[in-house]
């Protein structure tokens, strides 16, 4: 493991600073939504939502459904909550995050605090009564792997920190799928592995476009400490296990051919654009590029994956 810490000097990058002194802003009810980063809820949402629909094969329990998208979006939220809290410091330094509630101080560190173990207790309390024992087991892996294993020690430490944290992001729709089948078989590790390997490409991506920002934060990012060019190459082999994962849920018999046949189309997309960056000097775009199709490639799998569930 990477134990490489980046350190960021005054000739590489400026550091940020917010753009107004922090406390010169009340806090209202949208910094309590925007702490939550909702953008990531609604990817989990949907993820929780296509992992319970795979397991029901369109007899769903609708209500027990429904209470289990609330108690992941909450266990997630609260883990959210939590990396704000614990970055506060070091996002008062990216230009992308210095506005945020807790570096400007319209919230303060006490509410974020409170306001992130309230969540976890109400998320995981919905999910073991609701949704059962392996699900709320589950809530709490994807927890600890967020808040414990990437943001306080990985994220601040080591290259790995995209990898294994990864395995926090593809817990949603396990969640989901052992909510409703109560158990963990083919179709959860299936599940599990389509988020896993799409998580570290779609990030680096993002990652690249900003690697400046990021340096001078000094986040230890594969791109900050490795290279750009180190970083396309650590994404083919994702990309590549990636390919099969459609196919392999349609041979089990989760899914039908459109899924299978789309998505496998929209990974080999996905490799050709990863192996058509290494030719390109504008990294910033071809980032911005790959960053974009990712997230219209997971959308668009989970709702085929929706519709074309085998019955």
């Amino acid at each position: 493991m990477n134990n490489f810490r980046y350190k960021a000097s005054s000739d590489t990058a400026a550091v940020a600073v917010p753009s107004k002194p922090p406390g010169s802003e009340a806090g209202t009810w949208k910094d309590f939504i925007t702490v939550t980063k909702p953008g990531i809820l609604r990817t989990n949402l949907v993820a929780a939502f296509g992992g319970f629909w795979l397991a029901s094969q369109w007899d769903v329990d609708y209500i027990k459904m429904i209470l289990t998208m609330l108690g992941t979006v909450l266990v997630m939220a609260s883990s959210c909550v939590f990396n704000n809290y614990f970055d506060r410091e070091l996002d008062m330094k990216m230009e992308r995050t210095r506005n945020r509630s807790l570096p400007t101080g319209r919230l303060t560190p006490a509410v974020v605090l409170s306001y992130a173990i309230i969540l976890g207790i109400a998320g995981l309390a919905v999910l073991f009564s609701f949704s059962g024992v392996l699900a709320g087991l589950l809530g709490i892996l994807g927890m600890f792997v967020y808040v414990v294993i990437y943001t306080l020690w990985l994220k601040r430490s080591s290259t790995w920190s995209t990898s294994i944290g990864g395995i926090s992001g593809a817990m949603p729709p396990v969640i989901g799928y052992v909510a409703a089948s109560g158990k963990i078989d083919a179709g959860a590790w299936l599940l599990f592995a389509l988020l896993f390997l799409w998580q570290p490409p779609h990030f680096w991506a993002l990652a690249i476009r900003r690697v400046e920002e990021y340096r001078a934060a000094g986040f230890p990012l594969l791109p900050v400490v490795k290279g750009v060019e180190r970083t396309k190459w650590q994404c083919i082999p994702y990309l590549v296990l990636l390919i099969p994962v459609p196919i392999l849920m349609h041979v089990y018999g989760y899914t039908g051919q459109i899924f299978m046949y789309v998505t496998l189309i929209l990974s080999l997309v996905w490799l050709f654009f990863a192996v058509k960056g290494f030719k390109t000097n504008d990294n910033e775009a071809w980032g911005k590029k790959v960053f974009l199709f990712s997230i219209n490639y997971l959308t668009i799998s989970f709702l085929l994956m929706i519709i074309d569930t085998a019955h």
